[in-house]
C-alpha cells in the first residue's frame, strides 16, 4: 500500500500516517522537516515521560554509549543492576527481568505465570483477563487482549485467557476453576478508553484472589512509572500485587520494560526466559535517568497537580460545549465526544497552523491525553485553546 510521504515506500504499511516527517523534539515540542511547530499530547503514546530529548536523558545515553553498549544477556552490567535495584527498593517487588516493549514484557509474566502454575497447581494455565483491556501484539498477548475482533485477527489464538468484566466481581469469580492460575489487568484501561479499575474493585480483586491461592498481574505498561501521579498505580488502591509489567515511560523513549515479581512467584529455570537486548546497560541507563527525575523532592506531587489541572480545564471545555465525560488520573485522560468524530478533530488539531497539536483518537467517540510529565499548566491551556478550534471546525 501507497505510503502518504513517497520516499517512506520501503517502510511496511501498518496504518495511515500524517505527510509530515518529524526530525527534532524538544520537551513537549515536536518539530518537522518543514519547521512547523507542534505541541505533543501523544508522546510516542505516554513512552516520552520526560519529554522529548530531556537533557538528563541525552547525557545519560551519550555517556553510557562512550562506556559500553551492549556486553550480551549472559553476563551482568553496572545500569541493570542499578535499575532494578531502584525498582524494587520503591515498589513491592523483589525481582527484576528487563525486556524490551510492554508486549514482551507481558508475555513474560504470563509465562512466568503458567510457570508457576506448572510448579505449584498441578499444570493451572489459565489466566483471567478482561474485557476491553489491552496487553500486546504478540500471539499470546493478544489472545489475552479483550479488544473485539482481536479473537480472530489471526486465528487460531493461544488458549487459557477466559474474560471477565472490569469493576464486576462476580463475572471474575464465575471464571475461577481448576485451572486458574491468575488474574491479569490494567489498573487503568488505556486502549479502551481510560477506564480505571475502581478502588473497591482492585482490593477486592485482591481479596478474592488471594483466597484462592490465585496470582495478581498488574499491567502497568501505561499506567506505571509517574504517570498516574504515583509512581505505580496499584499504590491508588493500596494493595500488593505478585507480579507487575513495566514498559512505555520507563526509558522514556528508548525501548525498555520490566517484568516485576514477588520472591514466591520467582520460579523460572535457565532456559525458561531470555532475549539477546534484556536489561542492556544503554537501555538500562535511560531507566536510572528517569527514576531519578521521578523520585526527586515533590515530582510526583507535581504531575498529580498538573493532573487535576488538566482534569479541570478539560471539564471546564466538556461543559462549554456540550461535549461528554472526563476521566482518568494524573496526565493519562480521555474526554467522551457526543459523535464519532474524534479522527476528524485529530486532523484537524494536526493541520492547525502556524502550530499543529497532536491529540490520539483510540474510540471513534474519544480522545485520550497522555503528555509529558514535565508539561507546563501553560502547555495545558494551549492544548485546551487549541483543541476548542479543533472542535469547532469538526462541527
Amino acid at each position: 500500500m501507497q505510503q502518504s510521504v513517497p520516499r517512506a515506500k520501503s517502510l511496511m504499511w501498518i496504518n495511515e500516517r500524517p505527510d509530515f516527517v518529524f526530525v527534532r523534539g524538544d520537551g513537549s515540542w515536536l518539530i518537522d522537516e518543514r519547521g512547523k511547530r507542534y505541541l505533543d499530547f501523544v508522546q510516542g503514546w505516554a513512552v516520552n515521560s520526560l519529554g522529548h530529548s530531556h537533557p538528563a536523558l541525552v547525557r545519560a545515553l551519550a555517556e553510557q554509549a562512550a562506556l559500553l553498549i551492549n556486553p550480551g544477556p549472559a553476563y551482568f552490567n553496572e545500569p541493570s543492576i542499578v535499575l532494578a535495584s531502584r525498582l524494587t527498593a520503591n515498589s513491592v517487588f523483589d525481582r527484576v527481568f528487563f525486556a524490551n516493549s510492554g508486549a514482551e514484557a507481558n508475555e513474560g509474566a504470563i509465562k512466568l505465570a503458567r510457570k508457576g502454575g506448572q510448579v505449584n497447581k498441578g499444570g493451572a494455565f489459565e489466566i483471567i483477563t478482561f474485557e476491553h483491556g489491552f496487553h500486546g501484539r504478540t500471539l499470546a498477548t493478544m489472545s489475552a487482549t479483550g479488544k473485539p475482533g482481536w479473537d480472530v485477527r489471526f486465528a487460531p489464538q493461544v488458549p487459557g485467557f477466559p474474560k471477565a468484566r472490569l469493576n464486576d466481581l462476580a463475572s471474575v469469580e464465575a471464571l475461577i476453576g481448576k485451572n486458574t492460575v491468575a488474574v491479569m489487568l490494567e489498573p487503568v484501561q488505556g486502549e479502551a478508553g481510560v477506564i480505571p479499575a475502581e478502588r473497591e474493585f482492585m482490593r477486592a480483586l485482591r481479596a478474592l484472589t488471594r483466597q484462592h491461592q490465585l496470582l495478581l498481574i498488574v499491567d502497568e505498561v501505561q499506567t506505571g512509572v509517574g504517570r498516574t501521579g504515583k509512581l505505580f498505580a496499584y499504590e491508588h488502591a493500596d494493595i500488593e500485587p505478585d507480579i507487575m509489567t513495566l514498559g512505555k515511560g520507563l526509558g522514556g523513549g528508548v525501548p525498555l520494560a520490566a517484568l516485576l515479581a514477588r520472591e514466591a512467584c520467582c520460579c523460572f529455570v535457565a532456559g525458561d526466559q531470555g532475549g539477546t537486548f534484556c536489561g542492556n546497560p544503554l537501555a538500562a541507563s535511560a531507566g536510572v535517568a528517569v527514576l531519578d527525575i521521578l523520585l526527586g523532592p515533590g515530582f510526583l506531587a507535581e504531575v498529580a497537580r498538573k493532573g487535576d489541572y488538566l482534569t479541570s480545564k478539560l471539564t471546564a471545555l466538556s461543559a462549554e460545549l456540550g461535549l461528554g465525560e472526563v476521566r482518568g488520573t494524573g496526565l493519562l485522560q480521555a474526554l467522551v465526544l457526543p459523535t464519532d468524530s474524534s479522527a476528524k478533530i485529530v486532523t484537524s488539531a494536526e493541520r492547525r497552523s502556524p502550530v499543529g497539536l497532536l491529540l490520539n483518537a483510540p474510540r471513534p467517540n474519544l480522545l485520550r491525553f497522555m503528555p509529558a510529565l514535565t508539561v507546563s499548566t501553560d502547555e495545558i491551556d494551549s492544548m485546551i485553546a487549541w483543541l476548542r478550534e479543533s472542535l469547532r471546525d469538526a462541527r
